[in-house]
């Protein structure tokens, strides 16, 4: 399919080939028709694209304050590479759409194929042929309505919300600053309200086109007599202001003070300066509210991305709720938007579109696609893989997901491996892939289950986010092929079940499949030094971890349960790192958490691992920290010796009074990791780390969870009594 890109290191817009998007379970495929360029919230953002490193930089000081923090936990040239990833990553554009439903994905029961719908949501909603829409984000298009208008919803519902929150009544008079796209749907909405409307802008020409479009009357921001003329419109002033326009300057929104009555109401919509004279404010006891774009669900990924919504009995108008009132205004007539499409461009001549805006000042553009029947997608031939065996020449890779992590730390590494041909990419919206593609020299592009099926590819590389493992690593193993996956295996126990029976499975069948997961930290240099500094003990270890892993809000996508959270998601790297120094099964797992309150989400977690030998690891991790401080430190106490091992930076061994420091650049094991499991994929070795170690890691995680809820003790295995180091692990020395 053809989407439209933007490059954010130059701003410049451009259309792509790119794979499709994955459905998903709770969304919906949809073969767009129409989609709208908004010409402030999309101009703005590829003026600040064209603008120098310097100049993205002095507009986005909160960027550059994340990537100073970063740097100083990570080391400048980390924060380099990071920045450097960011800007190579091609942009979707666009956030209102429609189209028509070609597929919709498991949960989905209100839309079927062939259903008109509207669409919104930045990163959703794209200016592409397809789309993958989340339920939430979706609404069926009355029959009156062409989609053409449809397509403007998103940015009505911006203007609906808006008008909610200024709660403007029936009669009262409006004044509503800016009259661009959503200033102009603003006052036809708050007419169609039976409200009493005037619209102020900078410019003559928008002043006198919303007064043709709905406005009572035009006013020029600038005019030394316009007070006069909102007291004559208004002679107490008027009830409400809502603010549309887009400028950093305060003059809006004190403009919108001077001219609101006593007790008078501002709504801020648009992007403007908040800088507001307290003596105005104060002398008139103004509400002054922010609208947060379509209305309540917008930015919580559990409405948005999972599709839960909220009780109409608790919150009445949703985001969701405002598109279908928004449709509804359309098809009683109550407001008419077809002169402000007026601009319309065939897709492909989306670049010129976006020029003509920066030029003609229009309300907005209309991209038209072409009209292709719903047909249905042909399937890619079933892989014909025989049973695993050394790969001859070249090992054929294939990847799924191209996030930041990917980008930084797993893509370079295959990039410069012998023997390795980055064949193809492969992501659940497709953009992503597209600039994987251009950036590390992937073959082509798929997706995911064209790859996973792909009897060209003998390795699977799952880099995606962590609810999507369990479907890749299923139906990559069902197909023997070769498979890496990042942590977690799995994110809920029915799913590790999962993959534990269709290996076991094909195991009988073909020998064992090859499944590594991605627990690096026990590949790190530093980890083999310590481990060799107590390979003779004959007692158990009591080791102590403490992750300084920093505070996440509840919305950040590691947060969410449908991906197990910061306990099964990270806190199994340090679970995996124990097991590995030890040697020996996790036997019991105790812990507890602190009281989460508003802030947190059950990420403040004390552990305790017992192991068959008789050995402890005491595991702290913690988000309630101060991120200066080092995020990891280990310490590890057996027969007199003690290791101290901060950040994979620093190594200290002591053992009967003398000390040796190891100081190095930090590494934390992702290249020693991979070149094992690139190694063992072609000479048709074991995978690094043994299955029963992977499920046992993956379960201790679901233990954690188990034991903060119950309150006591969760049994692994049965206690029996073993010799310290019965078992011998690869990359381990044996202790004897």
């Amino acid at each position: 399919m053809r989407a439209i890109l933007e490059d954010p290191r130059s701003g410049q817009v451009s259309v792509y080939e790119t794979p499709e998007p994955e459905l998903r379970a709770g969304g919906i495929l949809v073969r767009t028709h129409f989609s709208v360029i908004s010409a402030g919230t999309e101009r703005a953002k590829l003026e600040a694209g064209q603008k120098s490193l310097m100049g993205k930089a002095l507009q986005r000081p909160d960027l550059v304050q994340q990537v100073i923090d970063y740097a100083r936990a990570n080391g400048v040239w980390a924060a380099y590479h990071k920045v450097r990833s960011r800007l190579d990553n091609l942009s979707p554009l666009g956030y209102s759409c429609a189209g028509i439903i070609i597929a919709t994905g498991l949960g989905v029961t209100e839309f079927r194929p062939g259903d008109r719908v509207a669409c919104g949501g930045a990163g959703y909603a794209n200016h592409a042929e397809v789309d993958f829409i989340p339920r939430n984000l979706a609404v069926s298009v009355p029959e009156k309505v062409p989609l053409e208008q449809a397509a403007l919803t998103t940015i009505g519902a911006i203007a609906v919300q808006g008008l909610r929150q200024s709660q403007a009544a029936f009669g009262e008079s409006v004044a509503v600053i800016g009259a661009g796209l959503v200033g102009v749907l603003t006052v036809q909405l708050a007419r169609a309200a039976g409200c009493r409307v005037i619209a102020i802008d900078a410019d003559a020409r928008r002043a006198e086109q919303a007064a043709m479009l709905g406005a009572q009357k035009g006013l020029v921001v600038g005019d030394p007599q316009i007070q006069d003329a909102v007291r004559e419109f208004s002679p107490d002033g008027v009830d409400v202001v809502i603010l549309t326009a887009a400028t950093p300057s305060s003059e809006p929104i004190e403009l919108a003070g001077r001219i609101t009555r006593d007790r008078g109401r501002i709504v801020i919509v648009g992007d403007v300066g908040m800088g507001i004279s307290r003596r105005i404010a104060y002398a008139k006891e103004l509400s002054i509210v922010c609208s947060r774009s379509y209305g309540p669900g917008r930015y919580d990924p559990q409405y948005e991305e999972e599709g839960k919504d909220y009780p109409v009995g608790y919150v009445r108008w949703t985001e969701r709720r405002n598109m279908e009132a928004f449709l509804n205004f359309l098809a009683s007539g109550a407001i008419d938007v077809a002169p402000l499409l007026e601009q319309r461009y065939p897709m492909e001549k989306a670049v010129q579109a976006y020029e003509d805006l920066r030029e003609w000042r229009a309300y907005t553009a209309l991209l038209e696609y072409p009209a292709v029947l719903p047909v249905e997608p042909a399937l890619t031939p079933v892989s014909k893989r025989a049973e695993r065996n050394s790969i001859s020449g070249t090992l054929r890779v294939g990847c799924i997901g191209a996030g930041g992590f990917a980008r930084e730390a797993i893509f370079p590494s295959l990039r410069s491996a012998k023997n390795v041909v980055l064949e193809s990419v492969a992501t659940a919206s497709g953009v992503a892939a597209e600039s994987a593609r251009r950036g590390f020299g992937f073959a082509r592009t798929q997706t995911p289950s064209a790859l996973l099926q792909d009897p060209d590819i003998d390795s699977v590389f799952i880099l995606s986010r962590h609810d999507s493992h369990v479907s890749y690593v299923a139906a990559a193993i069902s197909d023997n092929k070769l498979v890496f996956v990042e942590k977690p295996l799995a994110t809920r126990r029915g799913e590790l079940e999962e993959i534990r029976s269709i290996y076991e499975r094909k195991k009988k069948a073909n020998g064992s499949p090859f499944l590594m997961v991605g627990f690096n930290r026990r590949f790190a240099p530093l980890t083999g030094q310590l481990r060799s500094f107590f390979s003779k003990r004959r007692e158990p270890m009591m080791i102590h971890v403490r992750i300084n892993a920093g505070f996440l809000p509840r919305d950040h996508w590691t947060q969410q349960k449908s991906g197990g959270g910061r306990i099964v998601g990270e806190l199994c790297h340090f679970v995996d790192w124990a097991r590995s120094l030890i040697g020996v099964p996790i036997e019991r797992v105790w812990a507890a958490a602190l009281p989460d309150g508003w802030r947190y989400s059950r990420d403040n977690v004390a552990v305790t691992l017992s192991f068959r030998d008789g050995s402890l690891t005491n595991l702290l991790y913690l988000a309630n920290g101060d991120r200066a401080v080092a995020k990891e430190y280990y310490e590890v106490f057996c027969e007199g010796g003690i290791a101290r091992l901060e950040d994979f930076r620093t190594l200290e061994l002591t053992r009967n009074g003398k000390t040796r420091c190891v100081r190095a650049k930090q590494d934390k094991g992702h290249r020693e990791e991979l070149e094992r499991t690139l190694k063992a994929m072609i000479t048709g070795q074991e995978s690094p780390i043994p299955f029963d170690q992977l499920c046992e890691v993956t379960e201790a995680t679901f233990a954690i969870e188990e034991a903060i809820a119950a309150g006591s003790a969760i049994l692994l295995c049965p206690t029996t009594t073993v010799p310290v180091a019965a078992e011998k692990e690869p990359g381990n020395v044996l202790i004897s």
